[in-house]
């Protein structure tokens, strides 16, 4: 299929697109013409792009750091390390505080990295709607965005597994 023309000076330089679908994967070859020589490039999109060949490690860098934060979330619940947290119920203190801690580790280490991420998902959901989700009608609106956003981050992690560098993957049930 054709797709695009660049012509940059008449009869000196031209550029021309052909792009095909194969097994899902957009080609793109890139047929050019610059100072009467042909030449011909192929254009990777989809499924051959270079991050690609770094899914799983990409996925266990995002899963390390997700658990590293909601770590110090519940470190600030619990200990007020870095800085104490708001005044909030007991429950959220300790229950919403410890499993932020534990889940946390858990998930960055890949220990029972789903029960701890579905845990985890579980959480977020709930203090989302308990805190913001009846302020206002969008996340962004009620700065729920964080509760949100984790909740579905843990919901991910807990359908994919812990995936490389993980505690889970060196006993075989990753």
């Amino acid at each position: 299929m054709f797709e695009s023309v660049d012509n940059l000076t008449p009869f000196l330089a031209a550029r021309a697109y052909l792009t095909t679908s194969i097994n899902g994967a957009v080609e793109q070859v890139r047929v050019g013409v610059f100072w009467g020589k042909l030449t011909l490039s192929k254009c990777s999109f989809g499924g051959n792009m270079f991050i690609r060949n770094f899914e799983s490690q990409t996925y266990a860098i995002m899963r390390i750091m997700v658990g590293f934060l909601f770590f110090w979330h519940g470190m600030q619940k619990l200990f007020g390390i870095p800085s104490a947290a708001a005044d909030l119920p007991p429950f959220v203190t300790y229950g919403a505080g410890g499993i932020e801690l534990l889940g946390g580790v858990l998930v960055a280490i890949g220990l029972f990295t789903r029960p701890a991420a579905f845990l985890a998902s579980g959480l977020m959901a709930a203090a989302y709607w308990m805190a913001h989700g009846f302020n206002a009608l969008l996340p962004f609106e009620n700065q729920g965005e964080l509760a949100a956003l984790y909740c579905f981050v843990f919901l991910y992690i807990s359908a994919r597994g812990a995936g490389l560098w993980s505690v889970d993957a060196a006993r075989g049930d990753a």
